[in-house]
């Protein structure tokens, strides 16, 4: 049963509810006979499927229905689920997205922007964000980010650069914030709003690892919190959720009528409900046990750190290097460990956890490690993390001074990513491309931010990084030719 309180015409669901979950369980108990998709009719067409995944995951794999609602045209236990989710996250309206984060970062842009529209955004954002400018045909203002040239990372947006933004384009129609980035940094969020919103535009949130951030009072603040219009969450990251299932959030100033029309333009009609009521019963266990989750979490991450750090060499870094500026804050459930000094690069060390320790890290890149740390991980597994890396610094240790360090490399944007990704275009060997406009993405996956963005001018420095990137073991996506030894660049 739904648990919830009527008051006058008004009725008031509790978090301990969880809609979708709850109208599963009634359609499981009518013992229906479907006669609709999907074919293999709760798995017995397709029993090979059903002995690996099992009987009660393919029990619910099923189609909209009345007493299931609708994805297009929610009225009832997902409209319901929905509400429970925006008064979770403290949000005036909540979206699930079963196309991933992808899909609500998208969403976002496309309603806040359109054809020849402007939008600030920072240089390391997703390719999400970018694709959703090839789509919409908006062009990118980007404020290129601060390098700690020691780390070699990218930092947040600092205040200043935004309003110098702003001033040289004042008719920008929106602001999208990272927050926080892959490494955990986030930019003064709030201060960025006011100073948007002074100037009529809207600010966008990519939280696609920030989810967390709604439940503990130690962690940055929320989008939502910051006074942020929208905000895209990856529940399936740090939330606990099935992997591919995200919300988008939506502040009180925004038309929810319009989101949902242009959310519908691109996300699926057959709304799986694995991932619907994974969002479902994820966002009731952070709702009622957020706090405690995340208070094991930082717990965790704060042993590992120091235990890494006491290794030598490796520097798991924390909230010390917090500047106020271009690192306002820092995410404290955030593994990030500087490889350097080891003489390895992160990618390298990734790939020897995997292949010799079976320890699965999220991703590697030219000088750093991240390991991602979130509700279902224990002390024993974190014990084994850092044993793991004691032993690969005593057994691959070497000198370091001939890496590439890695910078940041500021983009010469020529042409808009529309008008780059859809214009005439050649196939050029990688060496033939230096000085032509890339029409297509270049990047390291994880964690899909571009090295190479459709419309950027291809220069010598960037194809030396994509070569050592690529050498070095980084997997390396985007391009037509998944080799990488020819870039497609406009005619």
């Amino acid at each position: 049963m739904i648990k919830e309180v009527k008051v006058g015409l008004k009725r008031y669901l509790s978090q301990e509810s969880a809609p979708i979950l709850e109208a599963l369980e009634r359609m499981k108990r009518a013992r229906l006979v479907p006669f609709d998709v999907p074919g293999h009719k709760r798995g017995r067409g397709n029993p090979e499927l059903r002995d690996f995944l099992g009987e009660k995951c393919l029990d619910v794999d099923v189609n909209s229905m009345k007493m299931l609602d609708n994805l297009c045209h929610p009225v009832s236990v997902i409209r319901d689920a929905e509400q429970l989710a925006a008064e979770a996250f403290g949000a005036a309206h909540a979206f699930f997205m079963v196309g991933g984060t992808t899909s609500a970062v998208q969403a976002m842009v496309l309603t806040a922007v359109k054809r020849g529209d402007k939008i600030i955004m920072p240089r390391n954002v997703h390719r999400s964000a970018i694709n959703a400018l090839i789509l919409c045909g908006a062009i990118p203002v980007y404020v290129n980010p601060q390098m700690d040239h020691t780390l070699g990372i990218s930092l947040g947006m600092r205040v200043e650069e935004v309003k110098e933004a702003i001033r040289r384009h004042p008719d920008a129609k929106a602001v999208l914030v990272n927050n926080p980035t892959y490494y955990g940094i986030c930019s003064n969020l709030r201060e960025i709003v006011k100073v948007a919103h002074e100037h009529g535009m809207m600010v966008l949130a990519d939280e696609a690892h920030g989810t967390h951030f709604y439940f503990h009072d130690k962690l940055p603040v929320s989008a939502m919190a910051a006074g942020a219009d929208m905000a895209s969450i990856s529940m399936h990251k740090s939330g606990g959720s099935l992997t591919q299932s995200s919300m988008l959030l939506c502040g009180p100033h925004v038309n929810a009528g319009y989101v949902h029309q242009v959310i519908n333009i691109t996300q699926t009609t057959s709304g799986s409900y694995l991932l619907l009521s994974s969002l479902d019963i994820s966002r009731r266990n952070l709702a009622l046990h957020g706090q405690e989750i995340f208070d094991k979490v930082i717990s965790l991450v704060e042993y590992a750190r120091e235990e890494i750090n006491a290794i030598g060499d490796y520097y798991a870094y924390g909230r010390e290097f917090i500047n106020g500026d271009s690192i306002f804050d820092f995410d404290t459930t955030k593994l990030s460990i500087f490889m350097r000094p080891t003489g390895l690069a992160g990618i390298e060390v990734y790939d020897i956890l995997r292949d010799e320790y079976d320890i699965q890290t999220e991703f590697g890149d030219i000088a750093n490690l991240l390991a991602y740390v979130s509700v279902g991980d224990r002390p024993k597994d974190i014990e084994r993390l850092v044993a793991a890396l004691a032993e690969i610094r005593r057994n691959y240790r070497k000198d370091s001074s001939k890496m590439l360090k890695a910078e940041y490399i500021e983009p010469e944007v020529v042409y808009g990513p529309q008008e780059a990704f859809y214009a005439e275009k050649e196939s050029l060997p990688l060496e033939a491309t230096v000085g032509r406009v890339c029409s297509e993405f270049v990047m390291c996956y994880p964690p899909g931010i571009p090295i190479l963005a459709p419309g950027e001018r291809i220069t010598e420095e960037i194809l030396t990084y994509i070569k050592y990137a690529r050498k070095k073991g980084c997997q390396m996506t985007g391009p037509e030719d998944m080799t990488i030894a020819r870039l497609n660049v406009v005619k």
